[in-house]
């Protein structure tokens, strides 16, 4: 039987761990506060996912070496943004010949690296234990046991088969492919499109608007990723096309949502007071923006949410500047 270790007690942490126990996977969490980590041994997670009913091989403790004790597998599911900083406190205990799967969909500010990078980096993984789980996986969804599929991108083929076998349930169905660029790029860019998607939105705008950002978006992800190394079927599949319009389209997606209050006028201090969560979109924005322009990518959606989430500029005058931009030959 498989083992698994995840890291983190969020809604998509939670939901794949149960995905994990219902596939067969024996499974302990970590987490960071007390009272989470008692409501999971309890057999739930409130905070998070109130409807989810946690099956009996799911359990949790706050050590985080009593979390990857035996661990065939070990699944990485914190705030991206935190990464570096939590591996650098407990990634001496991830076990040395476990699979280690990214869950994270972000780019590292100061650094613009990959979640597998700083895996690699600050916990000593080498890239052919790194796999990344991707795909239109919204985690409520997912709870209630919705039908869905999802990417498992690594470099080894048997690693990303063994990922595969692990988090195989009824209602989940992997797929495995060799592109880790792809796929972390691909995750990362589409929290950025769904902002601007709920900007539109926010606006008033309709379904050809939202639409065209999608497709556009989408076009500036694959730029992006292939300049990077990564494979055009990639942004093609479950992990680019699939991702970006589940994000993009669903009041369940947090950086729709938080787009849709920037559009009605929020600012980005005030939706996140209400919603006390910060999307991964407007953390990630400016280390994205950064990364096309060391590569020379042209990126104009994602330069103009960055421009309103750091430079407060007005959803207005995002529109107006995307809209007004000169022409140039350009394919649909």
């Amino acid at each position: 039987m498989t083992t698994a270790a995840v890291y983190g007690t969020g809604s998509w942490g939670t939901a794949f761990a149960s995905v994990l126990a219902d596939a067969g996977t024996t499974v302990t969490m970590w987490g960071r506060r007390p009272e989470v980590v008692a409501q999971i041994n309890a057999g739930c997670n409130e905070d998070y996912l109130p409807e989810l009913r946690l099956p009996s091989t799911v359990r949790a403790t706050s050590d985080p070496a009593e979390a990857a004790a035996g661990a065939d597998v070990v699944v990485l599911a914190v705030p991206s943004q935190t990464l570096r900083d939590n591996l650098g406190a407990w990634g001496s205990a991830l076990p040395r010949d476990a699979a280690v799967v990214s869950l994270m969909k972000g780019v590292e500010l100061g650094t613009t690296k990959r979640m597998s990078e700083v895996i690699a980096e600050v916990g000593g993984v080498e890239p052919d234990r790194i796999a990344v789980v991707s795909g239109p996986n919204l985690a409520r969804e997912i709870a209630v046991k919705q039908p869905a599929a999802s990417t498992v991108a690594c470099s080894s083929a048997e690693m990303a088969e063994r990922v595969a076998a692990a988090c195989a349930a009824p209602y989940f169905r992997p797929y495995t492919t060799g592109d880790v660029v792809g796929t972390e790029i691909a995750g990362a860019v589409k929290n950025v499109i769904a902002l601007a998607v709920g900007m539109a939105e926010g606006l008033g705008m309709g379904d050809n608007s939202k639409a065209s950002i999608i497709t556009r978006g989408l076009a500036e992800t694959m730029r992006l990723g292939m300049a990077l190394g990564g494979e055009a079927a990639t942004f093609a599949g479950l992990a680019g096309v699939g991702d970006l319009i589940a994000t993009c389209m669903s009041p369940l997606s947090r950086n729709h949502s938080f787009g849709v209050r920037l559009g009605q006028g929020m600012a980005v201090s005030e939706v996140v007071a209400v919603t006390k969560q910060t999307a991964e979109g407007v953390k990630s924005c400016t280390s994205i923006l950064e990364l096309a322009r060391k590569h020379d990518v042209d990126v104009p959606i994602i330069e103009q949410v960055d421009a309103m989430i750091q430079h407060d500029r007005t959803t207005q005058e995002v529109v107006t500047a995307l809209l007004s931009r000169p022409r140039k030959a350009e394919t649909a």
